[in-house]
């Protein structure tokens, strides 16, 4: 039997849910462009990842490749029809364009992927399973052909709307820069993960494998991230140093006044006609404030000194780490939803009659199961507690001015002149911004009643500590669900409902225990499966199949616990000697080398070679591993 070496399906899920911290806690950029960004990747590597490998694809190498460029050209078609249209050479129809296009990119990519069977030819890339994070890069990168597609057709609207022409690789170059860093933490994440987890290191492995040990390695990565994001980002971007001269004197100025310490960088967003601002990094040796030249050049200095005093701000209120709470914590509450979560799917008969009629593969069902309500869950989040907090915290910037300042009349009449030049209704709002005019009114407000200032402060400072105790009586909830007992009622379902089906009718004990052990294994349910080949066992104990069934999976089960070489040793051997087949030999072969049994092992294997010419590759790559390489009970072999 063999299989491939692949993530869980939790563990794909809670990497997945992770981006979002990596990416928006370091980068506080108030445009709507980036938040949509990282929802449509979001989803895309989560199609991927819940897209499971087949052990033999449904159309060959060339049927996949029709599909995938008919996929790509038809969406191409329709990116540049879309593009073609007069309101996308407006910078409002562009963005309104290039959303919609994401989004469909999105199902052009999943129906490629799930009717090409893409991810079967692209595991190839793992190495053997070894690194599916290979595989995942890959997959990536097929959804950047689809974004390609968008931007080589949205290439010409966008210098009618931004007033700035480029070739066609100029543009892809800067488009893929730009949403890198939107996707490299999760690419680091996972790689970095697939290197620990070949760790020759028993306990390495253990530890990566518990949920303390996540924790420790995301706690790392984090650390990780601080350090070295905010500069690569920073020059992914394209972000030049402000040239030395009285406006950067005067802000350095305006800063150290308010005790705070960053550099200050250029950010040609959109050519630089965007009217925008932010702040990046959570040390001061790696924080920067990003000001657009648009914005530079439509200030006064006093409306400079007012956006430079709410980017303060964010940093002064300590939003940038309030980030990692609300992400993180969303991350704990995923983390623990994730099994009660599957188990209650897997405790209605619907699951059962779907596996059943295997429409579904059950790994592909099960990573569905696991993901889809997490995903709903993650967007119902981002868009609403999320969306909240970011609406609540930008409206605390805003009132820090006061605190500088003392009068907010000067960001006032900035937010006027983004209006201006924007041509967007001052009433326009979105899920992580109150609208303009509402902010303008605030200010105004807090104006004529400063108390409206400590308001907003408790506000926040209580909707964080509710936030704390509904998060932390979820997870004591949570914790008391029956995920143990939830886990043997769905592998005694599982049986009943849809292995044993398979093998009713058979009215021979030892071959009916065969079968559905055979099942069992083939569905990685290891403990169920020795259960029924010792049944097997106990009714056929001279049964060849049962003993070299059972030999097999004491040496090669991927839980350590039930491996026995010793006893499949003795089973094989009994096994070969009435039933002397290639693959029995094969059986006592790895038994042999399982034992230390070096020079027998490769005896038998050279047999079995003899007798199953066809075969050949498979038998030499047995030798190899028997000269090369030592059975472990804790690491044990590829099956």
């Amino acid at each position: 039997m063999k299989g491939q070496g692949t993530l869980a399906a939790r563990k794909i899920i809670t990497i997945v849910l992770r981006i979002p911290i990596l990416f928006i806690n370091f980068n506080q950029i108030r445009t709507i462009v980036i938040y949509s960004n990282i929802l449509v990747f979001l989803t895309a590597i989560f199609l991927f990842s819940i897209d499971g490998v087949p052990e033999a694809p449904a159309v060959s190498w060339w049927e996949s490749l029709l599909i995938v460029v008919a996929a790509i050209g038809a969406y191409g078609i329709i990116a540049r029809r879309l593009f073609n249209q007069a309101p996308t050479k407006s910078s409002a129809g562009y963005f309104l364009a290039e959303k919609k296009l994401s989004v469909l990119a999105l199902a052009f990519f999943g129906a490629a992927l799930f009717f090409g069977d893409i991810k079967y030819y692209l595991f190839i890339l793992s190495m053997g399973g070894r690194l599916p994070a290979l595989a995942n890069v890959a997959g990536l990168a097929f959804f950047f052909v689809f974004l390609c597609q968008l931007w080589l057709a949205a290439r010409l609207s966008y210098g009618y709307a931004f007033g700035r022409s480029y070739s066609r690789q100029a543009f892809l170059a800067t488009n893929i820069k730009a949403n890198l860093p939107i996707v490299l933490p999760w690419i680091a994440l996972s790689l970095v993960y697939d290197l620990l987890a070949l760790s020759p290191l028993p306990w390495l492995k253990q530890l990566l494998e518990s949920g303390w040990g996540d924790v420790i390695f995301f706690g790392f990565f984090i650390v990780f991230v601080i350090a070295f994001f905010p500069p690569l980002v920073r020059r992914l971007w394209g972000c030049t140093s402000l040239p030395d001269g009285p406006l950067k004197e005067h802000l350095l100025a305006f800063c150290r006044r308010q005790n705070f310490n960053a550099e200050l960088y250029v950010w040609p967003l959109f050519e630089g006609r965007v009217l925008t601002a932010g702040v990046m990094g959570l040390l001061p040796g790696l924080r920067y404030i990003l000001l657009t030249p648009a914005i530079m050049e439509a200030m006064s200095m006093a409306e400079l000194e007012a956006v430079m005093a709410h980017e303060i701000g964010h940093v002064k209120k300590k939003h940038l780490l309030l980030y990692v709470l609300l992400i993180g914590g969303f991350s704990v509450i995923a983390g623990f939803l994730s099994e009660p979560i599957l188990y209650y799917f897997l405790s209605t008969d619907w699951v059962y009659r779907l596996m059943a009629s295997e429409t579904l593969s059950a790994d592909t069902l099960l990573s569905l199961l696991s993901g889809v309500p997490l995903l709903a869950l993650l967007l119902v989040y981002f868009r609403f507690v999320f969306g909240y907090f970011i609406r609540n915290f930008e409206r605390q910037a805003d009132l820090y001015v006061f605190k500088v300042l003392g009068s907010s009349r000067a960001l006032i009449s900035a937010f006027d002149k983004i209006t201006l030049t924007s041509g967007q209704s001052p009433d326009k709002k979105n899920w992580h911004h109150f609208g303009i005019t509402e902010r303008i009114n605030y200010l105004e407000r807090c104006e004529r009643e400063p108390q409206w200032i400590v308001r907003q402060d408790r506000k926040v400072n209580r909707s964080l500590a509710a936030y704390v105790l509904v998060l932390a009586a979820a997870v004591l909830l949570i914790q008391k669900v029956p995920t143990e007992q939830m886990a043997r009622n769905y592998e005694g379902s599982y049986i009943e409902k849809v292995l044993m089906p398979q093998v009713k009718g058979i009215d021979d004990p030892a071959l009916w225990y065969l079968l559905l052990g055979d099942l069992l294994f083939s569905k990685k349910l290891e403990q169920r499966a020795l259960v029924a080949y010792d049944k097997a066992l106990g009714y056929g104990p001279d049964n060849p199949k049962v003993m070299n069934n059972l030999a097999w999976l004491l040496l090669t089960s991927e839980d350590p616990s039930l491996r026995d070489p010793t006893r499949a040793l003795g089973l094989a051997r009994d096994a070969a000697q009435s039933f002397p087949r290639p693959h029995v030999l094969d059986t006592l072969a790895t038994a042999y080398w399982a034992n230390g049994l070096i020079d027998e092992a490769i005896a038998m294997e050279q047999r079995a070679m003899q007798s199953d010419p066809g075969q050949e590759e498979f038998y030499r790559q047995q030798l190899e591993r028997f000269r090369n390489e030592r059975y472990s009970l804790k690491t044990g072999i590829l099956n």
